[in-house]
């Protein structure tokens, strides 16, 4: 299913901040206790305490439209790693390394500076939207940010 996202992101808005925040929510009650160096690292780029959860793959919107979006954009699929959601950070088991621990924590930086998921998500899934995945500025400052 191809989407014009430019005409449906309005319409999915609503779906998608629902989404992300239940299963940011799920991570903040039973997420992985991050360990020192975990911590060290989210304090580098800015953040004191994410959450985190080793998954084995990143959930993906149960909602058919919305999941198709996210396929499209590039924002979720089979070679996605890492996702945040507002404090809580999605890793596939076996890719916890210091960059995509670093890159994901700079997200939640991300959020907090504009203030909640429901602010976050408009301007970012805009920037997706625009210029692509690779070219949106909060991805262009996550790498920016990421510890090699």
């Amino acid at each position: 299913m191809n989407i014009d996202l430019r005409t449906a992101l309005p319409m999915l808005l609503p779906s998608a901040i629902m989404w992300a925040e239940a299963r940011a929510s799920g991570v903040a009650q039973s997420g992985n206790q991050l360990n020192e160096n975990e911590v060290s690292i989210a304090r580098t780029v800015g953040v004191m305490q994410p959450a985190l959860a080793l998954v084995d793959r990143l959930p993906l919107p149960e909602d058919p439209q919305l999941r198709a979006a996210a396929l499209q954009t590039g924002l979720l699929g089979p070679r996605m790693v890492g996702l945040t959601l507002g404090y809580s950070v999605f890793i596939c088991h076996g890719h916890d390394s210091i960059r995509l621990l670093s890159h994901e924590f700079r997200h939640v930086y991300q959020y907090e500076q504009i203030g909640s998921i429901a602010s976050f998500l408009p301007v970012y899934l805009q920037q997706i939207v625009e210029v692509g995945y690779a070219n949106a500025s909060f991805e262009i400052d996550a790498i920016a940010h990421e510890i090699k």
